[in-house]
């Protein structure tokens, strides 16, 4: 135990280490700094770093180069693929197909490996070369199988090129014989098209082919019929299961009593749930939550909300709901209570819930309880609406309280006037960082790039920020800029470097004054 313990230590210490010398050191640099830290990799290591640094496409590769080269170290297949993915996301597809040319003479490759590649190419739209990947399988020695054809089909339904899957399960459907899987993936692109027909038809095919629908298969088509209205089919579709070998799940239940909820079939949603609970099925947050919004609109929910807290915690969408209904009932105090019982549990409240509450005291003309929550609500980090915002500064202009509604835009500025959004895009030579300022009230947006470690005039303008900036803005700037910073200065070189790395320090000295 103690053995163990110590090597996830010493992982964990290399892992800092290791994280701090890439985002300190100059690419050119990197493999010497690397070689003079002294740090033995392991795969578990190597891993994590990778996945660390996942969204930092080619700093990445160049770890996993040097890791590669190290003695008594080889890749795991883990390690390919999270480099691959890593690759994918910035388009480097030439230097995917290098490693897994790699994996090949490493006797590594596995379905798996290919799968990950069609779904990034079909996230990129580029359908052709997510094919072209499952047809090369045969000649990296991966013969495709009924895995990698529904990996295929998969990949291409969740980049919404569902006709494109059915093209090809259509000409290639011969070669294999689908199983459940394939369908249900089928049946889910059509039912985010939407299509009906088309689902109902895919549906139809499989039980037709003698391929039996699993729960996936059932719930995906329950789903999509309430989407469109269909809840009576859907009910049909329920009634059809098998119990003894398909039951129907909590989820499918939960679906049928919301859509019966936002049809005004109040009496419908509670049999429903009646018949969930007579079925052994137990309910679930979202199960109780589908029923709570069904009798939001009659005035017995009080009862399903005491029942649920004795068999499972509310979540967000519960006491959002909640709340709201209660202040569209003018009973704000009953809204005060469940808010007060939510704090109680330590329930960390979400924008929605706290806009539920703001807008329901706006309504009441309780201008200084929706200004403290407001004011509580910025000062967890959480950005309230433009609605939800302008609602209060509207109340407190109609009482003349602009003094106050100045505090509160003040507020709001170091909340959300800048919007600082900063990236590596890299593509060989080229390094692109941008740094955006978005101010959302005044509308204005000012960009900058720093291209192959050059500073533009517009980017030296950029670095002194917006002079509505506040000193706790630029604060809160500078500790942000304590991750972000290090690769900024890294692809930054020369006098560049310089005048960036005396700038944080100015706006950090700055931010402590």
């Amino acid at each position: 135990m103690y053995s163990s313990s110590e090597s996830v230590r010493d992982i964990s210490e290399s892992l800092r280490k290791i994280s701090k010398i890439m985002m300190s050191t100059p690419a050119l640099a990197l493999d010497t700094a690397l070689d003079q830290s002294g740090i033995r990799v392991s795969p578990d290591m190597v891993e994590d770093v990778l996945k660390k640094f996942e969204n930092a496409g080619m700093l990445a590769y160049r770890f996993f180069e040097w890791a590669g080269k190290q003695r008594n170290y080889s890749h795991s297949v883990r390690a390919y693929h999270i480099m691959i993915e890593s690759l994918a996301k910035i388009r480097q597809y030439q230097i995917v197909w290098e490693v897994v040319n790699a994996m090949r003479n490493k006797n590594m490759l596995n379905v798996e490996t290919f799968c990950i590649i069609m779904r990034k190419y079909a996230r990129a739209q580029k359908v052709d070369e997510a094919v072209y990947t499952y047809n090369v399988m045969e000649k990296y020695g991966m013969p495709p199988n009924l895995a990698a054809f529904n990996g295929l089909l998969s990949a291409l339904c969740k980049a919404k090129n569902v006709r494109k899957a059915q093209e090809i399960f259509d000409s290639m459907k011969q070669q294999y014989v689908p199983d459940s899987k394939t369908y249900s993936i089928l049946l889910e692109g059509w039912g985010k098209a939407p299509n009906l027909p088309k689902a109902r038809e895919t549906f139809r095919e499989m039980v037709s082919a003698g391929c039996d629908p699993d729960i996936v298969t059932y719930g995906i088509m329950v789903d999509i019929l309430c989407k469109a209205g269909r809840v009576d089919e859907a009910v049909g579709i329920v009634k059809e299961m098998d119990s003894t070998v398909c039951r129907p799940t909590s989820f499918i239940y939960s679906v049928l009593v919301h859509t019966y909820g936002i049809e005004n079939r109040i009496e419908d949603a509670v049999q429903t749930f009646l018949e969930m609970e007579r079925n052994g099925i137990e309910a679930d947050v979202v199960a109780y939550n589908s029923l709570i919004s069904a009798f939001c609109k009659v005035n017995k929910f009080k009862t399903f909300f005491r029942r649920l807290i004795k068999v499972c915690e509310p979540d967000a969408d519960t006491y959002t709901m909640m709340i709201k209904m209660f202040c569209q009932r003018n009973e704000l105090e009953m809204a005060l209570k469940v808010w007060k019982y939510m704090n109680s549990k330590r329930f960390i409240p979400s924008m929605h819930t706290y806009s539920a509450l703001i807008n329901g005291l706006c309504e009441k003309g309780s201008s200084p309880r929706a200004c403290v929550l407001l004011e509580e609500m910025m000062e967890k980090g959480i950005r309230p609406s433009r609605m939800t915002f302008g609602r209060v500064r509207q109340l407190l202009v109609k009482e003349g309280r602009e003094d106050v509604v100045k505090f509160l835009q003040e507020k709001m500025n170091l909340l959300c006037s800048v919007w600082l959004r900063c990236w590596a895009v890299t593509a060989g030579s080229l390094i692109c960082i941008q740094l955006y300022v978005f101010d959302s009230f005044h509308g204005v947006c000012c960009s900058t790039a720093l291209e192959k470690g050059k500073l533009t005039d517009k980017a030296e303008r950029m670095l002194i920020l917006n002079e509505r900036c506040s000193l706790m803005v630029v604060h809160f700037l500078g500790s942000l800029f304590s991750d972000v910073w290090s690769h900024l200065i890294m692809f930054t070189m020369g006098e560049s470097s310089k005048t960036l790395e005396s700038q944080k320090s100015m706006w950090l000295e700055e931010g402590n004054r």
